[in-house]
């Protein structure tokens, strides 16, 4: 190896984590701070847990419910526009079978 152009390793560096843990590792940092660890991520835990950095899962949420509000606005549309063609065909289908009938005399 060529001398001189690598970091010093330090074999006790602290790692802090922001659930509170603490423990010591390998590094060539005096001092680590991370968001995650074994401790508290959800893989290793095995509970659900939104990590929120800089509010990207509440923006995420409020997109998919825009998205879902318009798909809801869509598909009120169809409906409206089915029931109306059904309507309009009662109508049709009323002013042909009053068409249809005989006319009614009076006496």
């Amino acid at each position: 190896m060529k001398q001189d152009i690598h970091p010093q390793y330090n074999t006790d560096t602290k790692v802090t984590c922001a659930c509170g843990n603490v423990f010591t590792t390998g590094s060539t940092m005096k001092e680590i701070r991370v968001e995650l660890c074994s401790q508290c991520h959800p893989f290793y835990t095995g509970k659900q847990k939104f990590v929120d950095t800089a509010r990207r899962v509440e923006k995420f949420q409020e997109k998919m419910g825009k998205v879902s509000a318009v798909a809801a606005i869509r598909k009120g549309k169809k409906v409206k526009k089915a029931a109306a063609a059904k309507k309009k065909a009662v109508k049709t289908a009323v002013k042909k079978s009053k068409k249809e009938e005989p006319a009614k005399t009076e006496k």
